[in-house]
């Protein structure tokens, strides 16, 4: 996900802090959505053995279904970033969503 630890007294008002026994240990600062799609295609890169652009329709269009599950298409350009990271258009990606939609629709 790609967030950074650090000791509690560092901590500002948007990191987690966690406590164990009613004592604060550690810190942690969430990236910002976008920094985390990065984070997940490399993750997905790494799953699949391969760049994103590489894999063959039906698996890109896997990718596309658990990027959707993630949240990652309500991240300003997260649909561009995804069609760059897959090699393909925008337009491919949105034919994607909406056939998975639309599979969801009549089951």
């Amino acid at each position: 996900m790609g967030g950074e630890m650090m000791p509690p007294e560092r901590a500002d008002g948007d990191d987690v802090v966690l406590s164990w026994e009613g004592r604060e240990v550690l810190a942690v600062r969430l990236p910002h959505l976008s920094d985390s799609l990065d984070h997940i295609l490399a993750e997905l890169e790494r799953r699949h053995g391969m760049p994103l652009a590489d894999l063959d329709r039906t698996s890109k269009q896997s990718v596309v279904r658990v990027l959707e599950t993630r949240g990652v298409f309500a991240v300003r350009h997260g649909v561009e970033t995804v069609a760059t990271a897959l090699g393909v258009s925008r337009f491919t990606v949105y034919n994607y969503l909406n056939r998975e939609s639309s599979s969801r629709g009549q089951g």
